[in-house]
């Protein structure tokens, strides 16, 4: 069997020449005979409608012969994927690249096209793949979604392969990884042949990528595994450098490293947020401290007069835990300017206007300093609208986006577990967004477990209002929260883009219409 380096590494979307270098930087370090990379790493992952540009392929082709030339001296081949165009159609392939040229080119055969993935609109199909022949080894090369199916293994078996290689793209959620393992172990039983996954990681827009690449004997056990969430760069048959994250910090690091990548990627000097004295606000400026650094968080307290005197205490010590900068920008003068423009204002509108006032003043300060506004609504939040368009869903990006306002309590325990960031006080006390005298969520909303209960039945696995009332739950506190759920969809194409983490999140997970009479029942 050839020596193999497995190249768990980090690409940016669209930035060729950077991800070029790094493979190339990787590639001439490698002491074996064949590097392994990740699906599209060339590109970054997904591509999306990049791919019918053409300029963008030309520029594809004109970096894979730069990669060529640069390699030609090395002693290790390398398995490189990337958008290729093979008599003017667009495949996602495989390049067996050696000795400064092209042996081989494997096409995708499966095009996933549910969920995030719509490969199907941009890519064409390959046939059945062949083996590849590489200094005396026979290797069956699989891209990600051929994994998911049992033919492409079995067909590479009859063909004489020796071992199978999954470059991926695997996009990470709760349970991901078990899932994986699930389908390499089927497709070992299934050919009787050792398995080496490698997949990407980092953040790309609403996804991250875990890592995670393994390798698997011919019995489907597990016998080296990468690091989760991190770049890594490992020999096969090293001692494995990963272990399995429990859920709260593998739910954690991918809020961490879905902002980090998103703040980093896009070149924002640092974050901005609103940090109100409350739980939600509290955990994303843990997360942002997290992933950027202390440095470059920015929280803001804007109290009105509705503002608690524990809300301005609990938000400042916060601040001071975290080490981030902390600024004071009471709203009440921009409330009398509204209600002396608005005679008579009252009820949600002057509710809503108090956080429409905040989210001018951060994104005033977005403006002013170049850095990105982050939103803090949870996924409960979104789910009903108990949020406000031009006001808390101001921002560039929400860490918060896919978590259920139960996982925030239990994010924040876990976090204070590893050493105490969010104030004690911030975690037991009754939530409220303060827009008015005494207000608490509950004034409006079932309680949190209640909620989130009966929106996973909705939203995740699509439950009729008899199966989530045979769970215990009042069917007119069903009736209400699925006429929420309707009713807010238009705000939630508004609302800025997020970390996927369930298998249902807003957005190309669930891609209701805004306009729809259709009642849940």
């Amino acid at each position: 069997m050839i020596s193999m380096t497995l190249a768990q590494i980090n690409p940016t979307l669209g930035d060729l020449d950077g991800n070029a270098e790094k493979i190339l930087s990787v590639w001439a370090a490698a002491d074996s005979d064949l590097v392994v990379f990740p699906e599209l790493v060339l590109s970054g992952y997904p591509p999306e409608d990049l791919i019918t540009n053409p300029n963008f392929i030309n520029a594809i082709e004109r970096h894979v012969k730069v990669i060529c030339d640069a390699s030609g001296r090395y002693g290790a081949g390398a398995l490189l994927t990337c958008p290729w165009r093979i008599d003017g159609k667009i495949y996602n392939a495989t390049l067996l690249i050696h000795g400064g040229e092209i042996l081989s080119v494997t096409r995708k055969h499966h095009l996933p096209n549910y969920g995030v993935f719509d490969e199907v609109r941009v890519f064409e199909a390959g046939g059945l793949p062949d083996v590849v022949s590489f200094k005396g080894c026979t290797l069956g090369v699989m891209i990600c979604e051929d994994m998911w199916y049992d033919d492409v293994a079995t067909h590479l078996k009859a063909q004489g392969a020796q071992i199978l290689i999954i470059p991926n793209g695997s996009p990470w959620y709760q349970g991901k990884g078990a899932v994986r393992e699930d389908l390499a172990a089927a497709r070992v039983c299934e050919s009787g042949l050792p398995l080496v996954y490698v997949n990407q990681i980092g953040g790309q827009d609403e996804l991250v990528f875990d890592g995670g690449s393994f390798v698997m004997d011919e019995h489907g056990t597990v016998t080296q595994r990468l690091r989760s969430f991190e770049e890594d760069v490992a020999a096969l048959g090293a001692k494995s450098s990963g272990q399995d994250l429990e859920p709260l910090a593998a739910i954690y690091a991918a809020l961490t490293l879905g902002l980090s990548d998103y703040v980093e990627k896009n070149g924002f000097p640092g974050v901005l947020i609103g940090l109100s004295g409350g739980i939600d606000s509290a955990l994303t400026a843990a997360i942002a401290v997290d992933a950027l650094g202390a440095d470059r968080v920015q929280c803001v307290m804007m109290p009105s007069p509705f503002t608690s005197d524990d809300s301005l205490y609990d938000a400042e010590h916060c601040a001071a835990m975290l080490g981030v900068s902390y600024d004071s920008y009471p709203i009440k003068d921009a409330m009398d300017a509204f209600e002396g423009t608005i005679k008579g204002l009252s009820g949600i509108a002057h509710e809503n206007m108090q956080s429409r006032s905040r989210g001018l003043i951060l994104m005033a300060l977005s403006n002013a300093s170049g850095k990105m506004v982050v939103t803090t609504g949870n996924k409960s939040e979104m789910a009903v609208g108990y949020a406000t368009l031009y006001g808390d869903m101001n921002g560039g990006f929400n860490a918060l986006k896919d978590v259920y306002k139960t996982q925030v309590y239990a994010l924040s325990r876990w976090r204070n577990e590893q050493g105490m960031v969010i104030p004690e006080r911030i975690i037991t006390k009754a939530p409220s967004a303060e827009l008015r005298d005494d207000q608490t969520d509950q004034d409006s909303l079932p309680e949190y477990d209640v909620l989130d209960d009966i929106l996973t039945g909705l939203i995740k696995n699509e439950d009729s209002f008899a199966v989530i009332a045979a769970r215990g739950h009042d069917m007119a506190v069903i009736e209400q929260v699925a006429r929420l759920l309707r009713l807010s969809e238009y705000k939630r194409y508004q609302a800025p883009p997020g970390t996927k983490i369930t298998t249902r999140a807003f957005g190309r997970d669930r891609r209701y219409p805004m306009t729809n009479k259709y009642k849940f029942d």
